[in-house]
């Protein structure tokens, strides 16, 4: 298990700062909201990307994955009944997908809620299709990539397409491809699911249909900084004998992001540390 910080957290810093910090705090790895590198990042240059990867590595960091992937550019939508929009928004998803590989990354986590609502609720039937095709296709070009494309289920406040693990799961098996799975997000199943989130990982991880951990309090805050206690979720992950990365992803920064990935990154450090010796 590695412990990976989402980037936008600390996005004022320029990247090469933002990964000596990362590093300096224990983290082991680096995971990429794209929007914080360009307005187009499925476009940039190849150097550009091998420039990237050389600076995380530099700092003995791994570059995780890309996640809140269709806030840039602007106009995507995978429910869309436009062509062209839905055509675009493929487009950048099978972008983000080389991408995600060229950094060094395994894993594509698909929240962007915005941009994958359900405008019409009369038409949510065909909605869903377009979005299936969609995901069909960028599950394909994942394959080809060798990452995993995982769709994350939100809370209702956010969307109103996938909203649990069940239906994220059902999405997974629809699609049928192992490069297309699922993830959990504990804010989010905080706020939504009715079974614990370690009973959600006991059900669901030795199925292989979870790919990837976020951990943040259901008050939007890193872990640590809140009423949740995450102790329980770690012996699930151990228990589990989880292997792959757990990112943080804060929303609300507090009372910054440097303070709020520190704070995190010791915390957990003192649960795996007090897990491991007992």
């Amino acid at each position: 298990m590695r412990i990976s910080l989402c980037n936008e957290v600390v996005r004022e810093m320029d990247f090469a700062a933002q990964c000596k910090y990362t590093a300096d705090l224990g983290y082991q790895g680096l995971e990429i909201a794209p929007f914080t590198l360009s307005d187009n990042p499925h476009l940039l240059e190849a150097k550009t990307r091998s420039e990237l990867r050389r600076i995380a590595e530099s700092e003995g960091l791994q570059i995780t994955g890309l996640h809140w992937l269709l806030l840039a550019p602007q106009g995507l939508s995978v429910t869309s009944e436009d062509d062209a929009i839905r055509k675009k928004t493929l487009d950048v998803m099978r972008g983000l997908v080389e991408l995600c590989a060229d950094l060094g990354g395994k894993v594509l986590v698909h929240g962007s809620p915005k941009q994958r609502m359900v405008e019409n609720e009369t038409e949510r039937e065909e909605a869903i299709r377009r979005a299936q095709e969609l995901f069909a296709s960028v599950a394909e070009a994942a394959e080809q990539s060798n990452v995993v494309y995982c769709i994350e289920a939100l809370n209702k406040e956010e969307t109103n397409f996938i909203n649990s693990i069940g239906e994220s799961v059902e999405l997974v098996r629809q699609i049928g491809n192992p490069a297309f799975r699922t993830m959990l997000d504990t804010k989010a199943a905080l706020i939504t699911e009715t079974d614990s989130v370690p009973t959600l990982l006991d059900r669901w991880l030795p199925s292989g249909l979870i790919a990837h951990i976020h951990v943040n309090d259901s008050n939007l805050r890193a872990p640590g900084q809140g009423e949740d206690r995450f102790s329980s979720v770690f012996s699930c992950l151990l228990r589990n004998e989880y292997k792959g990365v757990v990112g943080v992803e804060p929303f609300d920064y507090f009372p910054d992001g440097k303070a709020a990935a520190a704070r995190a990154i010791g915390y957990i450090q003192g649960i795996l540390e007090s897990l491991r010796c007992s």
